[in-house]
Order: structure tokens, then sequence, then C-alpha cells
């Protein structure tokens, strides 16, 4: 039973102190004080509601808690479910907060809500709640409407209405509760879309909000029932993927790359990026996951989204990210009036990585569209036309410079991992093509892959430092070079493959990018890679690296139990949840965008390769 950290400079709630909940087209973090103080709506990438985690003062939140000071309490999510349960315990009872979003189990007409359901376990509580929406990243101003059966809040964009049995006060920016529960009473508020002049048939008594809990838990249940890995990790892996699920978009397919915008790669830093759109690397890899452990409708949408995209886009290249609904993401702003998760500023919004050029995306698109051609569903053939024209565009410009995988804002290079993605591009397309029988260039694409292949070999391996590098004349490190015995381009056993494994395992002290198991994905000084601050390590490095080291167990088995014993590191920086951000800090803390699909799903891989490894030696 714990109480979390201390608060963040400012007061912000830490990162790894909060669960979330969501809806499959949204998703709002909560507290283990019981505060939501993240949530855009209607959709991710819609403007905040409540945005308390990048300033506690303006940006709003909705609270449910206690009123003694010094409550103990405990929050976890109810058995194979997103359904999240916040607990008080005080010398005068156990208090309980149930929070999620309803699924509707039986397919019928649904109803968005934000349900929170408070109740009195044994003996007696006291409790406050306030709800102060804070709209358009609390750039909006707006009125508060006292109505029968609760509140309504109107905006110039954005209405919501806030139903609850419970008598509400108007308070400064919103309204406000205080209510005493003895044991087994409970109180139901939910948060809808809309404005109302009444909304007492929108409130739940306790057996309605017990029905919506029973179905939401079904559905959540029947859901991950699908999940086929049974291994040393289970409850582990279940939680990625319940994770993932939550980032996926329901009504197009699309799969964001975290919920959040503008957390911190560093304390007080500015590597504070807006996360809430679709990049084509991030959902690749996570259809990759998906398949892994059997979840094949997820990687069946997201082709068809992806169909469509390749489909708009004619001639020219893909962008590497895209708004949910496939639109350009917008514009990268800054919002100065807020003062940031712990003092860290910019707070940025939209994204100016989406003009770059990454060229890496094309070899996990196609990785993705070949292995859910294999396990999911045969693609068309009208795909395919749009696939064939993309590896055409990857032979006439893989051998130029480009942003890579990293998104470095101090100019293109020529990033070896946007080479070997290049490759894996066309070496997938060739791999399709010859199984599906389908027409293509093939000696063009034959010669192609063998001449990225060659400058890999010649130009992206330093003899003198006995590794893979960074890029091209530059003779640094690059954790993402992990990747090159994961596509098969080379053994994991190869002696280069095995010498950079090495390099890349020492400290950083000494030239290398590991800390006691946690990788960092470059060196930040010596890359130069336009961006002020430092940053922690990066999650999905981490677990990269278990599983290169797993796959290398065959020249060097010590490097098996090496894997394990990080592997188990890795989960012990999990929040108290199961879940992570993109980075973890200096003080084990939790760094960027929350939760992260990169870190999830690399854990998947990672736990089910090694698993299948251990499981063969045992």
């Amino acid at each position: 039973m714990g109480v979390g950290r201390q608060a963040v400079a400012g007061g912000s709630v830490p990162i790894e102190d909060h669960g979330i909940i969501g809806d499959l087209r949204t998703v709002a973090l909560v507290g283990n004080e019981g505060t939501i103080d993240w949530l855009c709506y209607p959709h991710f990438d819609s403007p905040s509601v409540f945005a308390a985690l990048l300033d506690p003062q303006k940006g709003g939140h909705w609270r449910i808690h206690p009123k003694p000071d010094g409550v103990l309490r405990k929050q976890f999510y109810w058995p194979d479910t997103n359904v999240l349960v916040t607990r008080f315990y005080t010398a005068d009872g156990v208090g309980e907060l149930i929070d999620f979003m309803p699924m509707n189990k039986r397919g019928e007409k649904e109803t968005r809500e934000v349900l929170r359901r408070v109740r009195v376990v044994r003996g007696e509580m006291a409790f406050e709640m306030e709800c102060l929406p804070a709209f358009n990243y609390a750039r909006d101003e707006h009125k508060t409407h006292l109505i029968s059966g609760g509140a309504a809040f109107e905006s110039p964009k954005l209405q919501l209405t806030l139903a609850s049995s419970l008598p509400l006060r108007r308070v400064e920016r919103g309204v406000a509760a205080s209510f005493v529960l003895h044991e087994n009473q409970s109180a139901v508020f939910t948060l809808r879309e809309g404005m109302r002049l009444s909304c007492e048939d929108l409130v739940h008594s306790h057996e309605s909000a017990e029905a919506l809990f029973r179905d939401t838990v079904e559905y959540w249940r029947h859901w991950l029932s699908g999940c086929q890995y049974t291994g040393r990790w289970r409850e582990t892996v279940q939680r990625s993927a319940l994770a993932l699920k939550l980032m996926t978009f329901s009504p197009t397919g699309a799969i964001v790359a975290a919920p959040t915008c503008s957390l911190p790669e560093s304390p007080g830093g500015t590597r504070n990026w807006d996360y809430r759109y679709c990049w084509l690397r991030d959902a690749a890899f996570t259809v990759y996951a998906f398949i892994r452990i059997g979840f094949r409708k997820e990687a069946a949408a997201f082709m068809q989204w992806v169909e469509a995209r390749c489909a708009e886009q004619g001639d020219g290249p893909l962008p590497l990210m895209f708004s949910l609904d496939g639109s350009p993401v917008p514009e990268e702003v800054e919002l100065s009036h807020l003062i940031g998760y712990g003092g860290a500023r910019p707070v940025r919004i939209g994204n100016a990585a989406a003009d770059q050029l990454q060229l890496d995306i094309y070899g996990e698109l196609m990785d993705s569209v070949y292995l859910s051609n294999k396990y999911a569903a045969p693609i068309s053939f009208d795909f395919w036309r749009h696939l064939r024209r993309l590896v055409d565009w990857v032979c006439e410009h893989w051998n130029e410079p480009d942003e890579g995988i990293w998104e470095v804002r101090g100019g293109r290079r020529h990033f070896v991992y946007s080479k070997l993605m290049c490759w894996v591009a066309v070496d997938r397309a060739i791999r399709l093509a010859d199984k599906r029988s389908f027409p293509a260039d093939r000696p063009r694409w034959l010669a192609v892959r063998d001449t990225i292949f060659e400058s890999i070999m010649a130009n992206g391996w330093s003899e003198e430092r006995g590794s893979f590098i960074q890029a091209y004349g530059k003779d640094t490190l690059d954790a993402a070079n992990l990747l090159m015995p994961l596509v098969f381009f080379l053994s994991p056993v190869d002696p280069r493959m095995l010498s950079t494994l090495d390099h890349m395992r020492r400290p950083p002290s000494k030239g290398g990018l590991t800390s006691d198991g946690l990788v960092f994905r470059y060196d930040v000084e010596a890359t130069l890679d336009g961006i002020p601050g430092s940053e922690g390590t990066f999650n999905l490095c981490s677990f990269w690296l278990v599983e290169a080291m797993t796959r290398a167990n065959q020249a060097r088995p010590d490097l098996l139990e090496e894997a394990r014993l990080t592997f188990e590191r890795m989960l012990g920086y999990a929040n108290h949840v199961g879940l992570y951000a993109e980075q973890t800090g200096m003080s084990g803390e939790s760094l960027g965008n929350f939760p992260q699909a990169l870190t999830h799903l690399s854990l998947i891989s990672a736990a089910y390769n090694l698993d299948r490894t251990l499981g063969r030696k045992d």
C-alpha cells in the first residue's frame, strides 16, 4: 500500500502515479488521489478538458477524494480489465472509487461517458467532489449552469453535462459537492458531451451503474480472452495488451503513440512533444505485438486505415504521422500560458516532426503488412499496387539523408537505422510478392536490396570501434541498431552483432549506452540532435536489448541469463498498475508521454521471445 511520490515542482501529480481509463476514442489519466487531471474530449487528439498534469492551477481537473488528510491510498485495475479502482483507507472506514468509460457488450447504440462511482466499503467517510473543466487547453472561457440533476458546462466549441443525484454548488470555474457515505452507500457521477436544461434522466442509480460496470468488465475480459500468450509473464503481457488496446481509435483503426502531450523527457526540460497522433512506425510495431499474441482484428483494422492513407497519397512519399482521421497533423504550437509538468516548458501541441523525412517508416510499415498478410488477412491487389509504388519510391530515395527514427532537429544525416529499414522495406516487398505471386520489378528490387546491404556493411560499421554506428561518418552508438537481428538483417550471433552488443552493454562512462540494464537511445552530447537538454533511459531500447541478448544465446549462453535479469529489472520500473512512460529518469521516475505504446509493445515482444527461449532451455 503506497501513497506515491511527492508532487513534482509546480504541484503536478507525478506521471507514474496514474492509471488510465478509456473507450477506444480517448483516454483519461486518473491519479492515485482520485483526480482526473488529463482528458482530451471527445477524441485523443481533441483539445483538453482537464489538463492539471500540465498546469495544476489553470489546466482543470475532476477530483473525488476523502476530506481527512493523511489518507492511505491504493490503486489497481479490476482483474483483466481497464476498470480502475482507487481505494482510500482511513481510521473511520474504507472508501472505493471506481473509474471507467462504459463499453457496451451488446453492440447497441453507444452512449459515451466517463463514469465515477464512489462507495464506502466499511465504516463511513466524508468526501469532496470538484469538477473544474478548462476547455481547449485552458484557452476558452466557459459558463457553468446548475441544472436539475447536475450541471452543464458551456464553452464555444464543446459542451459537457455532469450528472449526479447529489446537490452541487457553484464554485469558481465549476462545481463541487460535499457528502458523507456510510457502509454500502454509493454516489455516482457521469460526464457526457452535450448541453441540457435538465439531466435527471442521465443520473445513474446504484443498480444502473452496477450494470454498466459489469458490462464493461465483461467487454474487457472477453477481449482479453483472445490473448494467446500463456508464458511466465502472463499478467504483465496482458496489462500491456490492455494498454495498447486503449490506444487504438476504433472508428478508423488508427493507433496513437501515446494519449498525452508535452510530458517532458527530462525534469524541467524542453524536450516536450505531442504524441496524440498515429505514427506509422509506432502503429506498425504495435500491429506486430498484437499479431504476436493473437489479436488479429486490431491488425486488420490498422491495415485498412493504412490502405486508405496509401490510396490518398498519390506518387509522393507517405507522411510519417497522421491525425486519427487520416488528415495532416496540426501545426506545432506552444502554449505559453501553461507552466508545464514540473515547470517543463514550452508546452507544445501539434508536432513539427510531421514534416520531416524519416525513411525508416517504410521498413516498419512493410514488415507489418507482411506479417498481417501472413497471420491476419491477405491484402488486396489494390493495396499491393499502392505498396509497390512506395517500394519503388524507396528504391529511388533510400540513399538520401533523413532525420531518422529519433526525429532529430539538428539536420539530416545518413542514419544507419534508416538504411536498415529501407532494406527491410524492399526485402519484405520481395517476400510478399513471391508469397502472393504479385507482379513486381523483382530484378530492380533485388539489386537495390543488395546495394543497401553492402552500403550498411561498408559505411555503417566501424572497424576502429568494433561496432555498428549511428550514422555514416558518425562514430557514436545508437540503440536502434539493436534491431538488426530482430528484422533478420544479420544473424544474432554474427561476430559484428555480438561485438556491437558488447559495446552497447557498457556503461556510458565507458562509451556504452547501458546503465544497470536501462538503455539510452544514444549519447545526447555526441549526437547533436538539435534539442537542448538531457533525457532519461529509453524503455523501448531496454526491451530491445533484452530481445537482442535472448537471440544471441546460441553463441553466448551467458547472455540468456543476463537477458532475463535485465527484463526482470525493467519490470520493476513499471508503475503501480503496470504502466510505463517513454523513458525512465535518474531517480526511477517516469519521463515522457504516458503510457507509451512503444514501451508496451516492445515489452510484449521481449517477453514472448524470452519465454519461448527459456522454455526450450528448460
